[in-house]
Order: C-alpha cells, then sequence, then structure tokens
C-alpha cells in the first residue's frame, strides 16, 4: 500500500484582527490543561489535594515559559548577539523559540520552591505530574507541524513530511508566519512526529510502572527524565534544521545524553515504594479523616480548619516524619 506524504498546514498563524492566533501557542495551552487535569487526578489519588496543582501551574507556567526562553537563547545566541544581530529580539517569544530543557528545568525549580513554601514534600507532585508533562510536551509538538520546524533529513519514506514555501502578505518568505503558495520545497523526515510518539509511549508506560510497582519517592519523575531522553537523544540525530554543536554533535544531543545517564542513575537511588496519604499532604488528610486520627476538624470563622499546632507540625496541623519519605 502506498501512503501519501504528510501535507504541513497551510498556515500556522490566523488574525482576528490586529490579534495573531498562532497554533503553536493553542497546542502548548491545550498540553497544559490536559496535563493539570491529569496531574490533579493522580495528586488526589496519592493523598494530595488537588488544588495544589492549580497552585503549582501558577508558578511553573510562568517559570517554564522564561526558562524555555533563557535555553533556547543560550544555546542559539548567535541568532541573537554578534555583528547585525537584534539583541532585543530574544525578548521576542512570538518568532519562537523555547527550549523543553530550560523550560523543565526551571518549572521544576519553581516546583519545588513552592512545595518548601507549602511545608510539604517535592516528590509526591513530581511524580503525579511527570506522566501529565510528558503527555503535553507531545501535544505541544502538534505545534511544530504547524510552524514547519523539527525535521529530519531529506526522505522518500511513505510518511515524509511535505514542506511548503510560505510568504507573507508582501510576498515575502516566511516559513511561520506566512501562507502556503502550494509549492513543495522539501519532503523530509517528521521528527517532531517521530518525538510525538515516543512521548504518548513514554506516558503509557509511566502509568503502567507506577500502578504495576507502586512507584514514588521521586522514581517516576526520574523514569520520565530518563524515559524521554532516551528517545530524544536519537531523534536529534535524526534533526537537520539549524542548530549549534559541539564536536560535531548538537548541543540537544549531549544534553539529551547526559540527562539521561543522570535520570537513570537517581532512579535506582531513589527508595522504593510510595509515600502514604499521611506523608503526601498531612494537613489534607487530617481534614479527610478526623476520625481514623481521633481528631475533630472544626471550621473557623475563615473557612479553614483549626489544629493545635504541636512541634514538628506543617503550617497545616499535620506531622511529617523523619527519614526518606517525608524528605524534600
Amino acid at each position: 500500500m502506498i501512503l501519501a506524504n504528510i501535507p504541513s498546514p497551510p498556515q500556522g498563524v490566523w488574525y482576528l484582527g490586529p490579534v495573531p492566533i498562532r497554533a503553536y501557542a493553542l497546542c502548548i495551552i491545550a498540553g497544559i490543561i490536559v496535563g493539570m487535569r491529569i496531574g490533579m487526578r493522580r495528586y488526589a489519588e496519592r493523598g494530595g489535594n488537588p488544588e495544589t496543582v492549580l497552585d503549582a501551574a501558577i508558578v511553573c507556567i510562568p517559570a517554564g515559559i522564561i526558562g524555555g526562553r533563557l535555553y533556547h537563547v543560550i544555546t542559539d545566541y548567535d541568532k541573537y548577539f554578534g555583528e547585525g544581530k537584534n539583541p532585543w529580539q530574544a525578548f521576542n517569544i512570538s518568532a519562537g523559540g523555547l527550549g523543553i530543557w530550560g523550560a523543565v528545568a526551571l518549572g521544576a525549580l519553581a516546583l519545588w520552591g513552592l512545595m518548601r513554601y507549602k511545608q510539604l514534600p517535592f516528590f509526591p507532585l513530581a511524580d503525579a505530574l511527570a506522566p501529565g508533562v510528558i503527555l503535553a510536551q507531545g501535544i505541544g509538538r502538534l505545534g511544530n507541524w504547524f510552524n514547519q520546524e523539527l525535521y529530519g533529513a531529506p526522505t522518500d519514506v511513505p510518511w515524509a513530511l511535505d514542506l511548503y514555501y510560505r510568504v507573507d502578505e508582501a510576498g515575502k518568505y516566511a516559513p511561520i508566519t506566512g501562507s502556503s503558495t502550494g509549492e513543495v520545497i522539501a519532503s523530509v523526515h517528521p521528527t517532531f512526529l517521530y518525538e510525538l510518539i515516543w512521548n504518548v509511549f513514554v506516558f503509557f508506560v509511566l502509568i503502567w510502572a507506577d500502578k504495576k510497582f507502586r512507584l514514588g519517592h521521586g522514581r517516576v519523575m526520574w523514569l520520565y527524565v530518563a524515559g524521554y531522553t532516551f528517545g530524544r537523544f536519537f531523534i536529534e540525530l535524526m534533526r537537520t534544521d539549524e542548530a549549534n554543536t559541539i564536536l560535531g554533535l548538537r548541543v540537544n544531543t549531549w544534553v539529551s545524553g547526559i540527562v539521561f545517564i543522570v535520570g537513570l542513575i537517581l532512579f535506582f537511588r531513589a527508595p522504593k515504594g510510595r509515600e502514604t496519604p499521611a506523608e503526601v499532604d498531612p494537613g489534607f488528610y487530617r481534614e479527610q479523616h478526623p476520625k481514623e486520627l481521633g481528631e475533630s476538624a472544626q471550621p473557623t470563622a475563615s473557612g479553614t480548619t483549626s489544629a493545635t499546632h504541636r512541634e514538628g507540625e506543617t503550617r497545616y496541623g499535620g506531622q511529617v516524619e523523619d527519614g526518606p519519605q517525608a524528605r524534600n
């Protein structure tokens, strides 16, 4: 059976008056929504307050955007600095350029800071969010399809991606913001699609492994890190779009390999087993199970639950045990 090539969308940006509607942004937003819903359900199943995921989104999404842009600008600095370059374009996110490495790293750091502020353990929430994060990354890769980016070498395989010549209203070449003329300029490996498929595969592996082995203490998170970077390493070797290199390899190839090794080591070093609900969010657990703890949760005038704070308790009124189960 002969399959037709995969066509690129005729355009990736539409306008409502002067307001641009970017397919890439819509894909990222869709991924965030899906990831949050999965994370809220999984964190609740672990015994946490699902509203904590909403708090996490408030701090992690801006941090992720900033981190993603910083990584892109640092690794592709020659696009913004030097003779004939405009450094202010480094702040122009609408022109494209977000590195997933920086987004995840700074987003995770923001999440860690939030959980420190809430006096709650970091790893239970990170484990709950990890599958949703990689599925969100996969959904976000559809944005690369609209932007005609993240592609590989020319090929004649049946699933090759056709890249169209796009122009703006003035007839100038505009591969991201322009509209297709119908002219196919290349048929290439759709590496964005390979990564999308890999991300979905890793998502199901994380869900399966978490249920099968009751992973906790950061092991879902580290398995996500190792799983994603393993696939990304080989996908980077296939890409031919412009990128800086070190010793002949793309920067992202090096990052993928190094982070994969780190993630794998930390996965096997993390304690086995899973945190109990009382360890995930002691205060929320006390509110949900007052009779089991021999206490009555009395609502105060402000709508919160009153509890006697003793030495070693969190500000939610729960006791965080010592040991690896409660460590951040």
